[in-house]
């Protein structure tokens, strides 16, 4: 920050009245005067705000010294009193000025705007507020002000944490159960495959640093979870991804991935303490989020099931169908607050924490037919003096739109704001950038590859013929043995293996965006160590902002052409809990009429 001259200032052992004095002051209005011979050096600022900062470097211990510090700073006080004008603590109101409204305005609507054109045209939503955060933020035209952006990053970042809460509600538990080693499988893949390319190419290739390497390479084999949650909400409207095998399989790979990359984010923060010579525990450091994150994974389904889920059905339950939606969205803010500072302090990621909120309420509730929250829409369990709406009728009803217009939007643009946009546009970094984005796109796309392979290995049925069985197998033998007989037998390995390719594309792509996990790694590599140079950070942006453009456009021309396929396929649409209720009601009826007629 330059620093303007605008009088020297000789004080000697009196106190200095500030309101009538000149000083040296800073673009920001800052007033900065030298300190006298009792304090061999002090700096006092004042600004103009009311702010005053006392900043002390080297101060002898001498009561004539203390005593004219302690006097000035008191004058310093009221002068920035005087200079604000008023000495009351509220924020003063005034009207906003027109240039500042229509800014934000425009800035709401070029971003609603670019959603609806990019998910028409490319069918990948989240691309425009990418775009838009990148022309409107600090990397191109800069229209925001720096608070502006700010404010905007928190509140997107709220945005994320409840996209995330809201997969976790609408996650089916019996489908991430059933498909959990192959999740796994893809999830290691996932985060191996990455790295083990990126040393490949830029150690070997490009001639960067092994340390430098890793922290490249663990950027880009964080998948981005809310990028994936929006991108499987948001690509069909025939096809709920969230409600098939391939869908579950993504949802618990990307949650894996993600646990894991804010693992190597909170080893890479601190990898600059380390290089500072600090005395840091690495084994601690590494080992902490790592049983966070497990004991987390352990501890929730265990307590929900055996303590905290008899104990809210036993004795909460009934109350909340009197408060309806109230008793509801109370809880909800309770159980994410509680979940998500338990992980941030626990030292894993908060985004893990809230999906597991998510995933706990679904829980929680009875799901018995004649439980207060099972109920077939959400008009039911409102109008029903018995029932309660569930969590998710909840969540749409006091907070979809506000996330789907206001707070989605605004934390993909901040991904556009982190962006730095200007100085990717250099040949080696162009070349370096795209050669390196081609290699982390078969990385993430050959996490798809597991889908095939286990397909030929376990040969799963459709969902209806599986049902079909099951009914069968509980009426008696020869029930289904008449079923097995009319239900055409599994496919050969070969037919398994390839109708199972295009929903291993689905999962390789959605796989791909890397969004703002990607982004918050390779930051605090930059920033806080001295490992990542300037090359290899624009490298390394090049990949995450192609790949996160990239895997959505490739997921939503899948769904596009063969989303139906897949939903009836074995790797689609698998009947859920409400299913099995409007069945339970439809017999119920048919009995109850048979009886009146009889």
């Amino acid at each position: 920050m330059s620093v303007e001259t605008l009088g020297d200032i000789h004080m000697h052992d009196p106190p200095v009245d500030f309101s009538k004095t000149k000083a040296k002051t800073c673009g920001d209005g800052l007033g900065i005067v030298a300190a006298p011979h009792h304090l061999d050096c002090a700096i006092l600022a004042i600004s103009t705000t009311g702010l005053v900062l006392v900043v002390v470097l080297r101060a002898t211990k001498t009561k004539k010294g203390l005593a004219w510090l302690s006097q000035s700073f008191r004058m310093a006080s009221e002068a920035s009193e005087q200079i604000d004008g008023s000495d009351s603590r509220f924020l003063q109101y005034h009207e906003p000025g027109i240039v500042e409204i229509l800014i934000i305005v425009s800035f709401f609507t070029f971003l609603w705007l670019a959603e609806y054109i990019s998910s028409k045209v490319i069918r990948a939503g989240i691309i425009g507020p990418i775009a838009v955060g990148i022309i409107y933020g600090e990397p191109l035209a800069d229209i925001l002000h720096l608070e502006w952006q700010e404010t905007f990053l928190y509140l997107g970042y709220v945005g994320l944490i409840l996209i995330i809460f809201e997969g976790g509600l609408t996650a089916r538990m019996d489908l991430l159960k059933a498909n959990f080693s192959l999740s796994v499988c893809g999830a290691a893949t996932g985060v191996i495959l990455p790295i083990g390319l990126t040393y490949l190419l830029l150690y070997f290739g490009y001639g960067y640093g092994a340390v430098e390497c890793f922290i490249i390479g663990a950027a880009l084999s964080a998948t981005s979870l809310g990028t994936t949650f929006a991108v499987i909400s948001g690509a069909s409207k025939s096809v709920d991804l969230s409600q098939t095998r391939v869908g579950a399989v993504l949802v618990s790979a990307a949650v894996i991935d993600d646990v894991t990359g804010l693992v190597m984010s909170s080893v890479i923060h601190d990898l600059g303490s380390v290089a500072n010579g600090s005395n840091v525990n690495l084994g601690w450091l590494i080992g902490r989020p790592i049983l966070a994150s497990a004991l987390m994974a352990i501890l929730t389904p265990v307590l929900s099931k055996w303590v905290l889920a008899p104990f809210f059905r036993k004795y909460m339950e009934r109350r909340f169908a009197r408060y309806d939606h109230i008793s509801n969205i109370v809880l909800m803010i309770l159980v994410l607050c509680a979940f998500i500072s338990i992980a941030a302090y626990a030292g894993t990621s908060i985004l893990f924490g809230a999906f597991l909120a998510g995933s706990f309420l679904t829980y929680l509730p009875s799901k018995h037919p004649e439980g207060p929250f099972v109920v077939l829409s959400r008009e039911e369990g409102e109008s029903n003096k018995h029932k309660s709406p569930t969590f998710i009728h909840t969540f749409e009803a006091y907070c979809l739109d506000f996330q789907k217009f206001v707070l989605e939007p605004l934390f993909f643009a901040s991904i556009g704001f982190a962006i730095p946009f200007l100085d990717l546009w250099t040949g080696t970094a162009i070349w370096h950038g795209v050669v390196y984005t081609l290699l982390m796109l078969v990385s993430k796309f050959a996490v798809g590859i597991w889908i095939p392979i286990w397909a030929a290995v376990k040969r799963p049925r459709k969902p209806e013929e599986e049902i079909a069985l099951d009914e069968a197998a509980e009426v008696s033998q020869q029930a289904l043995r008449r079923v097995q007989s009319k239900t055409p037998g599994a496919d050969t390995p070969k037919q398994a293996a390839r109708s199972a390719l295009w929903p291993g594309l689905l999962l390789g792509s959605a796989m791909v965006a890397r969004g703002e996990i990607g982004l918050l790694i390779v930051e605090i590599g930059y920033n806080n160590t001295p490992y990542v140079s300037q090359a290899g950070f624009l490298t390394a942006i090049w990949a995450i902002l192609l790949n996160t453009i990239i895997g959505p456009v490739v997921v939503g021309i899948v769904v596009k052409y063969r989303g139906d396929a897949v939903g009836k396929g074995a790797w689609g649409l698998v009947p859920g809990p409400q299913t099995q209720l409007e069945k339970q009601r439809a017999s119920m009826q048919q009995s109850g009429s048979s009886t009146e007629e009889a």
